[in-house]
């Protein structure tokens, strides 16, 4: 790539990216306030929320004279509802009234709360589970009238749209089940593969009249690489190559004497040999047949270990040997590699990829998708191999979220300032 093609194609993501940040600040704002207060004593630099507060900071429901306050209270304790009732401005005794809610969240899935008395307000059976982020159903009964209030609470949620989302490179995956690979990393080399190295020789001595190839030519099986007069017959026959390859070496000229020694090298390089040093503490459990991942200078690649030898030396080591596809020229001889050796699987019922992760706030997080909206999905995390996480919970197998750029969603939630202090 010339100094040009790269500046442009680095403004050009520069370009999408700042008008993804636009957007999401300007044309589609961040709904990242709650009901509920979150704070411990301090101010929090957002916008005050839409909905009228009662005494104890929460959402003041009112029809008629009749009033509900709902509130998400979590001081000391996991994050539950309280309320408490009035009618005509008089407080109305917790065993007098009765009180249900229901929470929807992004994806469909609800979660429904009974109220039981406590002290001078109504309890809320369960924990409401982060992110308080959903649209709510509140139904409540004193003596015989109901009464009922729908409305909408989110945070860490917004709505990009598809061609945005697109051009600014956010591309998702489905959580579900799959195996963590249990992996020790190994050093080496590729090499030439002995089985794919030719050496070839005069098959009667004589005199060198012409010599095709020169070093570094590509030459294919049949090929004539040089003719030799014969000292006995004073004929002369052709030295063909036996195998497609690169010429590596060359020890032939017009008018030499061929004797009996190596004429020409020839390197087949379309697969190259693989060495990885195992030492004492890794090799029991390195086999026979297990998967590896090479990477150097970026470029990776998969094989299996077909055998494992003793290393020569003095050093107590085991040389692990693999085939190398080179087919597409990305691999050289003697080029040092690092190697993943795959030793165990390990099931596990919900794993997401370690890209999608992002620090926010307290929490691990993934950026769970619906359609055109998006939003935080905390995490609790189980084992990980690298690659991919275990999900404890926060994430259903079958849901959407965000692997690529997740972090641009994240940057926009920081900018908006919703905080979440516990």
């Amino acid at each position: 790539m010339n100094f040009k093609t790269f500046n442009f194609n680095t403004m050009n993501l520069f370009i999408k990216t700042l008008l993804l940040a636009i957007s999401l600040s300007v044309a589609t704002p961040l709904l990242a306030h709650s009901d509920h207060d979150h704070g411990h004593g301090e101010e929090e630099e957002h916008e005050e929320p839409e909905f009228e507060k009662g005494p104890h900071n929460g959402r003041l429901l009112e029809k008629g004279h009749f009033a509900v306050e709902l509130a998400i209270f979590e001081q000391g304790v996991p994050p539950e509802y309280r309320a408490w009732a009035t009618l005509d401005g008089k407080a109305i005794k917790p065993g007098d009234w009765k009180l249900e809610v229901k929470l929807t969240r992004l994806g469909g899935k609800t979660d429904s709360f009974r109220f039981a008395p406590q002290q001078d307000f109504l309890r809320g059976q369960g924990v409401v589970e982060e992110p308080h982020s959903f649209d709510v159903s509140v139904t409540a009964t004193h003596g015989k009238e109901r009464y009922h209030w729908d409305f909408d609470s989110y945070e860490g949620r917004l709505e990009v749209p598809t061609k945005l989302a697109k051009a600014s490179g956010l591309t998702t995956a489905i959580a579900g089940k799959g195996v963590l690979q249990e992996r020790i990393k190994l050093y080496g080399n590729i090499v030439a593969d002995p089985l794919r190295l030719s050496h070839i020789q005069a098959r009667y001595p004589g005199l060198i009249r012409s010599v095709k190839p020169t070093i570094g030519m590509r030459v294919k099986a049949g090929d004539v690489l040089a003719t030799v007069e014969s000292n006995e017959s004073l004929r002369e026959y052709p030295l063909l190559s036996p195998i497609d390859g690169t010429v590596v070496e060359r020890h032939a000229n017009a008018g030499e004497f061929s004797a009996d020694r190596v004429l020409f090298s020839i390197l087949d390089e379309r697969v190259l040999e693989l060495h990885l040093q195992a030492f004492p503490t890794d090799a029991a459990n390195v086999k026979n047949g297990q998967a590896i991942e090479i990477s150097a200078n970026g470029q990776t690649a998969s094989t299996k270990i077909e055998y494992i030898t003793p290393r020569h030396g003095d050093t107590p080591t085991l040389e692990v040997h693999a085939p190398v596809d080179n087919s597409a020229g990305n691999w050289v001889p003697n080029q040092a590699v690092e190697g993943w050796v795959d030793i165990a699987e390990t099931p596990v019922a919900v794993r997401v990829e370690n890209r999608a992760l992002q620090s926010f706030r307290d929490w691990q997080v993934v950026f769970m998708k619906v359609k055109n909206t998006y939003e935080i999905r905390p995490l609790e995390l189980g084992r990980s191999d690298g690659i991919y996480t275990e999900v404890l919970s926060g994430l259903n197998a079958g849901d959407e979220y965000v692997v690529e750029n997740a972090y641009v969603l994240k940057a926009d939630l920081e900018k908006s300032g919703a905080s979440h202090d516990h």
